[in-house]
């Protein structure tokens, strides 16, 4: 007899999970999504996807139209969000900035008559925790944005949640701070063995920081998977041209995606370095921009026939590009292996 493999234990499950408001499209439209207990889960989309709403219902801050969120085998749709076992993290932080950050984070216990050397040891123990006890007593405006992000985590820890929402917490940083953060999210989620769910509208924090990937795009789940499987495989064109990276090219048999890192350039006079082997797949173009990124050249090009008429690009490592420099208007042929092409859904 053929057993088939139990699912992975879903620390959250959304089953055909809609939200619709007075008027137009759903902002959430019948999607089905699970989510592993204690994976880093980012839902990935352009404004107005609906991956903020979907987070909002998972914390109850948003009512459901129709659907069903379980949390751990229990269905929490209904109750309210103190009840569900889950904590949200803030885009803005939302700190009460007359209040101590060790106040801030054991605020919640307070309004649940916890006693004020309890509720003070337990938040001490998160500050430390977040390497933030030295500045416990410092009100938010006294701290940086990466310490006043570190007191929010602790705040929405305290709770002991199962699972932790975090709506865009990295949006408000510089980009230096910001790329220091995702490193110490993804190490704090690792430490706690919780379940992190983290919408973003950036492709590269998604691809840092994600276990799975959810990609939305109108209201609808477009693809899950891991970043490597995303990014080398995306499903539709949306995908391949949201993710970037990637020339999204018309054939006989319909679309493909190819990296831009996987194509072939030669200049079109070219007697024969890089020239591509007969019969190989290529379409004419022209350069229209020249980018110089330090470990490699990013070139833009016009496609002279109807396969690139949203314009094509090619990433050229540093050395390729100084023995072989291309200029603007050079007129050039562009070609691919079969192996890095990827077929797109219709």
């Amino acid at each position: 007899m053929d057993l088939v493999a139990p699912l992975a234990p879903a620390a959250v499950e959304l089953v055909a999970l809609t939200k619709r408001y007075a008027q137009g499209a759903p902002a959430v439209d019948n999607i089905n999504l699970r989510i592993a207990s204690g994976s880093y889960c980012c839902l990935l989309g352009p404004s107005g996807c609906g991956k903020s709403t979907t987070l909002r219902m998972i914390a109850g801050h948003e009512t459901v139209t129709s659907g069903d969120i379980l949390l751990e085998n229990r269905n929490i749709t209904t109750l309210p969000a103190a009840a569900r076992g889950t904590a949200m993290m803030f885009q803005s932080f939302a700190l009460f900035p007359h209040l101590s950050a060790l106040d801030n984070v054991a605020f919640s216990l307070k309004m649940k008559g916890v006693d004020k050397p309890t509720r003070h040891k337990q938040a001490q123990d998160l500050l430390e925790r977040v390497a933030m006890g030295h500045l416990a007593q410092r009100k938010p405006g006294e701290l940086s944005g990466g310490q006043q992000q570190r007191v929010a985590l602790a705040r929405a820890l305290i709770t002991q949640p199962r699972v932790l929402l975090l709506d865009e917490p990295l949006s408000a940083l510089d980009p230096f701070l910001r790329i220091q953060m995702r490193a110490e999210l993804r190490r704090w989620q690792k430490e706690l063995g919780l379940t992190f769910i983290h919408v973003t509208h950036s492709q590269e924090e998604a691809m840092a920081l994600a276990d799975t990937m959810v990609v939305m795009n109108q209201g609808l789940i477009e693809q899950v998977g891991s970043p490597h499987e995303v990014y080398n495989a995306p499903a539709t064109e949306f995908i391949a041209r949201f993710m970037g990276g990637h020339n999204v090219i018309a054939t006989a048999a319909g679309k493909i995606a190819v990296r831009n890192d996987h194509m072939q350039i030669a200049s079109a006079g070219d007697g024969g370095i890089g020239k591509p082997r007969s019969g190989a797949p290529g379409i004419p173009g022209t350069i229209t921009d020249v980018e110089y990124q330090g470990t490699y050249v990013l070139l833009g090009l016009q496609a002279q026939d109807s396969a690139g008429a949203k314009g094509i690009s090619v990433m050229l490592p540093e050395a390729a590009y100084t023995a072989q420099p291309f200029v603007l208007g050079e007129s050039v042929h562009l070609s691919w292996t079969d192996r890095h092409a990827h077929a797109l859904a219709a």
